[in-house]
């Protein structure tokens, strides 16, 4: 359950997975959109390669991809502990653009 501190614009300053006794915490989803993109940015300033090795992994999926649908690569030439990876980051990447979907639309209803 996690706990926020925020600055008087709104912006989250602090994080605590307790309550805290100060004035000012309160408790949020741990889905929150605000919530979540605090830890990422949190996790962005501590390590100035986590972003450059997500966007390089994007990449090498996308690369995979294209050599296997230009049958330059075949998916089982993979080992399978790379198989199951590959399909589990694209199970991961559909779900993730489907979650997008719903709440794009949440307020057309």
């Amino acid at each position: 359950m996690p706990y926020v501190l925020k600055n008087p614009d709104g912006t989250i300053k602090g994080v605590s997975a307790v309550p805290m006794e100060q004035e000012g915490w309160e408790f949020v989803e741990a889905t929150s959109r605000e919530y979540m993109g605090f830890l990422e940015n949190a996790l962005a300033m501590q390590d100035p390669f986590r972003e450059s090795d997500i966007q390089l992994a994007r990449v090498l999926e996308d690369l995979i991809s294209l050599l296997i649908e230009r049958d330059l690569l075949r998916f089982t030439d993979f080992p399978d502990a790379a198989q199951k990876r590959l399909i589990a980051r694209q199970n991961l990447r559909k779900k993730n653009r489907m979650s997008d979907i719903i709440d794009e639309n949440e307020n057309l209803i």
